[in-house]
This record gives structure tokens, sequence and C-alpha cells, in this order.
């Protein structure tokens, strides 16, 4: 890896900088995002990404509805969260400076192409006067760069009509941004080279665009100065980049594998969730099977046959498509079978906001199900967490025979983080003999269970001498025979509710992170981790006692969790719903649980959980 020289003064070390690009949705703000993200990790940065796409699929080029912006932060120590506010927005057009000006403190930096800023787009964007003229920018640093027409200059030499050579004006702004944080230039070449090796024209025309945009910020002397973010001090490990709908896939199949199990995964195209089968069809090799239903319904359908089959059954949606999984959920209750629900929560209800984040399915989780039909429910914290709630989510199911759900979110599904790969060799074996012999004289019965998990027997359909009936309608306990008798009904639906309660003690306590003598704690679930820890390490360098304790496990919830709340006076729950935990929590264990809530289609900062506590303790 080769940095080209900076400056003669050299760059200012900088502990950390959250850089947003926006732009229309044609104009590559993902693509660029992502690479200077991989560039980052390269360099041993820690980061965290938050994409943010636009929810119209075609919206019209221009307009604030079409603006995709991408922000990732990185720094020279740990750190949990994409960053509250950017210190730096590199603007492509009008509409994106509009859509995002709204979330940069004074003083923040302005990268803007000046090129757009003609009245046509002006209008597009509903400014009634240009905002590089009219004094409203003022509490900004602003660079006006003509990015679009020096990309044009840049790439003549090759041929390349001036058409297509504005598409590479990502690239450019990307080159201007890898100048200003010293990052290594020489992988974003090969990626380039790679990436577009069948179209060489693309090539040529992207790798000028990216030079005369680092040249333009080592030349145009704009810049006192390019700035460094030193690598953070890691733990020892092998790092990549990840997203969380990638490492949840890796989940799955390392659980497959450590359960011996094929996996198959069935599952209707939505947003959020789409690339968990995206990444999992190229993982055929690992004995993965996957599966575009024509539907939801069928996409459960589909799964709860795969899991009678034997196999890791998984059908992954949003929270519209559980909405339309629940019966076929419900019989899977009814089956005891193994099987993992994935709901990539995003804003709703219906339709909604499909390209934006939220925590509003955990009600939904627990009782959108006709009758009583409980399950368990896992939640990740952060992208690569994904590996591992996946891989406990799978290990609950084979277990308990029972249909699990798994809960991330649009922020956790598209957002990433550096991730330690992990020793395959030290996962535990969670594999479960399948029944092969009679179990009652020369008889099988499909629901004589274990005595300590409840879990009734898993037998492969074709296994000579272990015919057995199943379906939706109550069976028999012991024989799985139908049964409409009402003291039988009412012993099978207790029966599968302590098999669901009994995986309390079969997971960790709460962990509290208490430096001691705290009287406050705040309780968090899911996509949430990062800006509570991130709020409550705040609170401590103010010199005030805060506790911290977050849920993973939400059904059953861990066994000590009621004393735990129980040892505060106050409780603060912050979630990106109407208050779903803090009802469930104040019901279950009668404590002053208070909701801090947010359903704005986007995570928490920090620092409105930060203010949220101080508001509460000195009350």
């Amino acid at each position: 890896m080769t940095v080209e020289a900076t400056s003669a003064r050299g760059p200012e070390t900088l502990p950390q900088v959250v850089i947003r690009f926006a732009g229309d949705s044609g104009d590559g703000m993902q693509l660029v995002g992502d690479r200077f993200t991989e560039l980052s990790a390269m360099f041993g940065n820690d980061l965290a990404t938050l994409p943010d796409f636009p929810a119209e699929i075609r919206a019209p080029a221009g307009t604030i509805a079409g603006v995709s912006a991408f922000q990732v932060h990185i720094s020279d120590h740990d750190i949990v969260t994409p960053g509250d506010t950017p210190n730096v927005l590199v603007a492509m057009n009008p509409a994106a400076l509009k859509a995002n000006l709204r979330d940069l403190a004074p003083g923040s930096t302005l990268l803007i192409n000046a090129d757009t800023f003609e009245q046509r787009n002006l209008d597009k964007a509903g400014y009634a006067q240009n905002p590089l003229n009219d004094g409203s920018l003022a509490a900004f640093r602003v660079y006006e760069i003509p990015m679009t027409s020096i990309t044009v200059e840049a790439t003549k030499p090759l041929g390349v009509k001036p058409r297509d050579a504005e598409r590479s004006k990502n690239f450019f702004a990307l080159g201007l941004i890898c100048w200003m944080y010293t990052r290594p230039t020489e992988p974003l070449v090969d990626w380039i080279k790679k990436r577009f090796a069948s179209r060489p024209e693309v090539f040529e025309a992207n790798v000028a665009a990216f030079r005369a945009g680092f040249n333009f910020g080592e030349t145009a002397e704009l810049f006192d100065h390019a700035f460094e973010i030193k690598p953070a001090p890691l733990p020892p490990g092998e790092y990549r980049q990840i997203t969380g709908n990638v490492a949840l896939s890796y989940g799955l199949v390392a659980a497959a594998q450590a359960a011996k199990l094929p996996l198959f995964y069935a599952s209707y195209p939505i947003t959020p969730a789409s690339d968990i089968l995206h990444e999992l069809s190229k993982l055929k090799n690992f004995g993965v099977k996957t599966l575009q239903a024509e539907d939801e319904i069928s996409a459960a359908g589909i799964a709860i046959g795969a899991a009678f089959a034997g196999n890791l059954a998984i059908t992954g949606t949003s929270g519209p498509g559980v909405d339309l999984k629940s019966e076929a959920v419900g019989l899977a209750v009814s089956l005891e079978l193994p099987m993992i629900v994935i709901d990539v929560q995003r804003g709703g209800p219906s339709t909604g906001l499909p390209t934006k984040t939220e925590q509003a399915d955990l009600l939904l989780a627990m009782y959108g199900r006709h009758g009583e039909a409980p399950l368990p429910i896992v939640a990740a914290s952060s992208p690569s967490d994904c590996f591992a709630a996946a891989f406990e989510a799978a290990r609950i199911a084979i277990k308990y025979r029972t249909p699990v759900m798994l809960l991330t979110d649009g922020y956790l599904a598209n957002g990433a983080e550096p991730w330690v790969l992990p020793d395959v060799d030290a996962l535990p074996d969670i594999s479960v003999p399948f029944a092969t012999e009679p179990n009652h004289g020369d008889e099988f019965w499909p629901y004589l269970r274990d005595p300590e998990t409840l879990a009734r027997p898993w037998a492969i359909p074709g296994t000579p001498g272990l015919m057995h009936r199943v379906g939706g309608i109550e069976k028999e306990d012991g024989t799985g025979n139908i049964s409409y008798d009402p003291e039988n009904h009412d012993r099978m639906t207790r029966l599968r509710a302590a098999k669901v309660a009994g995986i309390a003690n079969d997971i960790p306590l709460v962990d509290v992170d208490d430096p001691g003598g705290a009287d406050f704690l705040v309780l968090s679930w899911g996509g949430t981790w990062g800006a509570t820890t991130e709020a409550t390490r705040r609170i401590r360098l103010r010199g005030k006692l805060i506790a911290h304790a977050h849920l993973r496990h939400l059904n059953p919830f861990p066994r000590d969790l009621g004393e735990v709340l129980h040892r505060y006076s106050k409780v603060l729950v912050p979630e990106l719903n109407l208050g779903q935990l803090s009802k469930l929590v104040r019901a279950e264990f009668l404590v002053d649980a208070q909701s801090y809530t947010r359903v704005a289609g986007v995570p928490f900062h920090a620092a409105e959980i930060e203010n949220k506590i101080l508001e509460m303790m000195q009350s």
C-alpha cells in the first residue's frame, strides 16, 4: 500500500472523523462510501457505517426523495456508533445538500460539487435562492469544487464522452477524500481494475477521475494540509469489514456446520432482508440450498417442510413478511420443529419506510400469532454481532425443537464494522441426534418429551418404523394422534409454553456494566446497543454513575432480569418504537421502566440518550 505525499506541512493527526457522502441515487455514493470504508479497514482504523438509501425505487433525479447517502466513522480508538453528526459532508448536488445540512454542526466542512448548482437543480431541490450565494452556509467551511467539469476534463484524453465521463465524478470525490485523510490509494486502483475488468474504458475513466480528485487536493491550495487518523489498537486477530446481513449469513452457515445439518433458506425478496438470500446463494459449497419463493407464505411453508425433512431451515423477511408468515409460524410452533424466522425490521406499518430502520416488531415477534403460540426471540446488537446472534438462534431452535425469531434491523443489516474472524474449531457442537428407533415399546410416539428440555424427538420422514403424523390440528400428548380433548389441549398448550420458558435456564444471566454504586440503569436491546454504550461512556466521563444492561434474549428473558431491574431506582429503556420492551418489563416485573422512544427511521444519536439520562438524573 502506498500513500502519496500530502503537503509540505504534513498531515494533522486527528483521533476520529465522521464523513458523509451524499448525492443522487445514481451518483454512486454507496459505492464510494463502501470503498472508503474498505480502505480505512485495511489501514487499521476502527470504523462504523450508516448507509442511507432512498425509499423510492426510481425517484426523479435531483430531488430530495432521490438522495442517497453513506456515513462512515473512522477512528484511532474503539468506537460503537457511526457518529452522531458528520464532520465532513460531500454534497454532489443541491438536493443532497438540503437533505443533509440539518445534521451538521457549525464549523463542519462542506465539499460541494459546484457544477450542479444550476437553476434547474436548485428548483428540483426546492431552493428559492442558491445557497452558495445567499449566506445560508456561513456557519460552515465551504469548498466549492467543480467536480463534474474536472472529471470530464481529466477523462477527455481517454476519448470518453462527456455524458459517460460525468458518471465517474463519484471517484473524483473519493480521490479528494482519500487525499484529505491520507488513505492508501493503490488498493482502490486495483479494486477498480478488477471491478471493471470487462470494460476497460470505464476502468480508465474511473481511475483518471480518482487520481484527478486526489491531485486536486494536493495542488489546489484550498486546504492548509491533509489529516491522518492512525490505526486503532484493536485486539489481536484476523479482521475483515462486514455488514450485518453478511455476518448473519455466515452465522447461519457456521451453525449448520456445527449442527452437522444441511442449511435450507427460503425467502421472498424484501428490503432490507434480500441480501441474506443473495449471500447464502453464493455458499453452495457448504451444503447451502436457497430458494426464492413466489410469496412470503410459501417461503414459510417451504421452510417448515425443510425442517420436517431434517434441515436447518430458515426463512427471512422484514415486518410485512412476518405478518404474512404468521399462520405458518403458528404451524411450526404446533409441529415443534426447529426453524429460524429472520425479521430485519424496517419502518412501518404496512409498506411504511422500506429502506429505513426501526425496532417496532418486538411485540409482533412476541404475540403475532393467533392462539397461545410462544417462541424464543433473539436479537443482534451490532453488524458483527449478527454472526453470534444467528448461531445462538440456531442452537436454541435445534436443541428445543422450536421456531425461533431472530431480530435485526435495517441499520444493523446494512451497517458495517470490523469483525474478527472466529476460530471455527472453537465453535460448540450443537448437533442433536435424529430419532432412529421406536421409543414406546414397538411404537414411535412423536410427542414423548426429553425430561430436561421438553423437546420432542426429531424423526426424519421415511425412517423405518417411525411413521408419525404432523399437522396443525392439536395432537395428543405422547402419541401425536389428533385430539379434541379439552384437558389434552390445555396440557399441550402449557407444555409448549413451559418448553420456551425453560430456555431461561440455558441462557446467560444479564451482563450488567455497572462501575459500582450506580442507582440508574439503562436497558437496551437490538441495534440501540451502540448509541446506548456511547451515551453511558459520556455520562461516566462527566463523573456520574450509570449502569447499562443489554438484552440479547427477549423471550424468555434472562432468569435474573427482574432481580437486576429492582436494584435500581431509575430504569431507562431507549427504543426505536413507542415503548415495546418497556411495556414487557413493566408488565413482567412491575418496575417503573421509563421509555425513551424515536420512530424517525434513523438510529439514535448517542447525544440524545445522553441528554435524556441527564434529564432524568436531575429530576
